[in-house]
């Protein structure tokens, strides 16, 4: 994908926080993470969230987009941010899931609040196909209760993607 090498960075980067003044190491991580994506159409917060999310990088994912979601938690954006975070949340839980420790039921969960907070949004909202995302919200709620929550649909070759927004 052109444009997005900032995984790139070497990762002594993105962990040296003591030229950001105040600021936690997650956020150094994640400044560092999203620096490519600055100056572009959209908060490169939001682009990251995409980058992060179609490697499988989860975690990142959300915690890319939560520091926008924190600017702007009541404001008309703030519900969308939160299913896109909540999306990615559930595939953290799907990663982590075991049979000691069974995450998927609280994945399940996760997506069905990622699709109340964005089935208010139209059809594409911020230039992301939201009915797209339903649909995948809905195809995995639907592979987790095939597999009665026992079986990990998570699999390499079925790991969601989103398409990002245009420019």
């Amino acid at each position: 994908m052109p444009g997005c090498q900032f995984l790139q960075i070497p990762l002594r980067c993105a962990f040296q926080a003591d030229y950001f003044d105040g600021v936690s190491k997650k956020s150094a991580k994640i400044a560092a993470m999203i620096e490519t994506f600055r100056g572009g159409s959209f908060d490169a917060h939001y682009l990251g969230y995409f980058e992060c999310f179609n490697r499988g990088l989860y975690y990142e994912a959300h915690d890319v987009l939560e520091e926008l979601w924190l600017q702007d938690r009541k404001g008309p954006s703030g519900n969308f941010y939160k299913g896109l975070i909540q999306f990615a949340g559930a595939f953290v839980l799907m990663q982590k899931h075991n049979a000691a420790h069974p995450r998927l039921r609280p994945a399940a969960r996760l997506l069905g609040l990622a699709r109340e907070n964005l089935r208010a949004y139209p059809e594409v909202f911020e230039r992301l196909r939201v009915t797209e995302v339903l649909a995948a919200i809905d195809r995995w709620i639907g592979e987790l209760e095939k597999g009665d929550f026992e079986v990990n649909p998570l699999k390499t070759d079925s790991a969601p993607r989103l398409e990002p927004p245009g420019e």
